[in-house]
């Protein structure tokens, strides 16, 4: 998956969807662009004095929340383990490196494995 493909993917196709999975690189994609979002924002928001980071960055916050919860599925976790982060220090750590783990092969109660579908049959 592509940056643009993961992108899309986000922020057009599934905005709200918390349902379903999310493969690695759709996460991972979509947290690069979050991070520029951020970014951005904060130096445009320090050039001109005032805080933007809450204005710019707000369309990009629910499609995180639900690549990350459809990236947990992936995993066959539930969304709620989103909520480890806020453990302080271990918490965020414990996160990132569940976000890094291998998709569960074929289907798990979440739904059909995205990796499966994105190959082509042959």
């Amino acid at each position: 998956m592509s940056f643009t493909e993961a992108v899309r993917m986000s922020l057009v196709a599934k905005y709200a969807t918390f349902s379903g999975r999310a493969r690695r690189a759709e996460y991972w994609w979509y947290s690069v662009l979050y991070l520029m979002a951020t970014i951005a924002s904060v130096g445009a928001g320090w050039a001109a004095g005032i805080p933007l980071l809450s204005a710019l960055v707000l369309p990009f916050v629910v499609p995180m929340l639900a690549v990350s919860v459809r990236r947990l599925h992936d995993t066959g976790r539930s969304g709620r383990r989103m909520f480890i982060a806020l453990i302080p220090v271990a918490g965020p750590i414990l996160y990132l490196a569940g976000m890094t783990v291998n998709s569960d092969p074929g289907d798990n109660r979440y739904g059909p494995s995205p990796k499966a579908v994105a190959r082509p049959a042959g």
